[in-house]
């Protein structure tokens, strides 16, 4: 018998270890087996706890996700302003976890299968529409709510853009360039504003 507490440990290594595969493979092309290798588990320990590969990569974007929410919602409460808040949703999202190679390839794998997949593609538009009430509780303290929504949708083609970009440019922008990007342009949008 298993020692207690052994489960979300294990759980957690298969998990880390299928953004490992994805990410050194750049797709989904890897097996039970090798991300059980990866996390020291059997083959057939990888298959009792998650059943399929599906149910792997999709409780691996669960835990992607998952992190991101924890990670957004100490930013957003140590914002102190709404352009603060707007710079902390952006900052978040290219942050050291979500913003390295791996996730990266993780993420574009979770895109690829959200087009076939009902379940990925409902945590797709889950996390969508976070990103985007993430940043209109920033940008409508800024702008008029439709400004704000369309300011929202933009930065969020942005962030979703850059993903791409890094995944297919070696690295290239990286996180500060990525930032740096979007913060211009909602410079650009907020000034357009204030001119008015």
């Amino acid at each position: 018998m298993p020692k207690v507490g052994m489960e979300p440990l294990r759980r957690k290594a298969l998990i880390d270890a299928t953004i490992s595969a994805i990410g050194e493979r750049g797709s989904l092309d890897v097996t039970m087996s090798e991300i059980a290798g990866r996390a020291g588990v059997s083959s057939a320990l990888a298959h009792h706890y998650f059943g399929a590969k599906d149910e792997l990569l999709f409780a691996t974007m669960r835990h992607i996700l998952a992190e991101l929410t924890i990670d957004m919602r100490r930013a957003l409460q140590s914002a102190k302003s709404p352009r603060e808040r707007v710079s902390a949703v952006v900052a978040v999202n290219f942050s050291d976890i979500q913003f390295q190679a791996q996730t990266i390839a993780a993420w574009l794998a979770f895109y690829v299968e959200a087009q076939k997949s009902s379940a990925l593609r409902r945590l797709l538009k889950i996390y969508a529409r976070r990103l985007h009430s993430n940043l209109m509780s920033g940008l409508t303290g800024i702008l008029p709510r439709a400004e704000a929504d369309s300011a929202a949708e933009a930065t969020a083609a942005m962030i979703d853009g850059l993903y791409i970009r890094r995944a297919l440019k070696d690295g290239v922008p990286n996180a500060a360039t990525a930032i740096a990007l979007v913060e211009d342009y909602l410079e650009t949008k907020l000034g357009e504003r204030q001119k008015q």
